[in-house]
């Protein structure tokens, strides 16, 4: 990608999973990515994102960071993960257009989907309908962006992103990226099992919340407008994750 040669990236959330390995990509592409630490720039104070982009004046600022969890901490903390969410894309996307940033990616979450979209999710059903309850306020804080970037956009031209699409897509409808493939989470563990060398009893406890029934998104939007297709196959994805993770936490 001769595209990012040079390019100075803002990568909120680089140093968590998704975002160190987008980190890595853009330095290999010779990208010049830079990444906030929440302790230098708190995301959700306009002052502190306004500073960071003056300090780095950036070309791109891809936005991954977000508070996340489990079903059990969405339910203690909806409140908390609604704010911090909401608030961390208001300022990066509107502190971009008050310094001139030309691109912005903002990633968004499944979890924004309706709890019964049909299978596999398409891109247009974004809005046709409520979130799976315990979901419901990080998906639809993460949702709302999808409005605030197109409003920006049609206002002040600050077009979404997507880092394979930042120079053959210039659009602010929303893209779905994944396989395309749907898995049990039966199946799912089984898989997590054996790539951790796990020997034991599968135990399934039918007392805890389930969340969404199904989950597979439609792809061909990103396929069809900027030639994206997955390659990476779900057992090397998981492996890899794993040992992602055992090396994370051996520092």
């Amino acid at each position: 990608m001769t595209y990012w040669k040079n390019k100075r990236v803002v990568v909120t959330g680089g140093a968590g999973f998704l975002g160190s390995f987008v980190t890595e990509a853009l330095r290999g592409a010779g990208a010049d990515p830079f990444v906030p630490r929440s302790t230098a720039f708190d995301l959700r104070d306009a002052g502190n994102v306004r500073r960071l982009y003056r300090e780095t004046r950036p070309d791109h600022v891809l936005h991954l960071a977000a508070r996340v969890g489990g079903i059990g901490a969405n339910r203690t903390n909806p409140g908390t993960f609604f704010y911090d969410n909401l608030m961390m894309g208001v300022n990066v996307l509107h502190e971009a257009h008050v310094c001139g940033v030309p691109r912005v990616l903002v990633v968004g979450t499944i979890c924004a989907y309706p709890k019964h979209c049909p299978v596999p999710f398409r891109e247009d059903d974004l809005w046709n309908g409520y979130p799976e309850e315990t979901n419901a306020p990080y998906g639809i804080a993460k949702k709302s962006l999808t409005v605030m970037s197109d409003a920006y956009r049609r206002q002040f031209d600050c077009a979404q992103a997507l880092l394979l699409a930042a120079e053959r897509y210039d659009s602010s409808d929303p893209v779905n990226i994944g396989s395309g493939v749907e898995i049990s989470i039966r199946e799912l563990a089984s898989l997590v099992a054996a790539a951790a060398g796990y020997a034991g009893r599968i135990v399934w406890d039918a007392s805890r919340p389930n969340g969404q029934p199904r989950r597979r998104l439609d792809v061909s939007r990103a396929r069809e407008r900027f030639g994206f297709t997955a390659t990476t196959p779900l057992s090397e994805g998981i492996g890899r994750t794993i040992e992602w993770y055992r090396k994370e936490r051996m520092r």
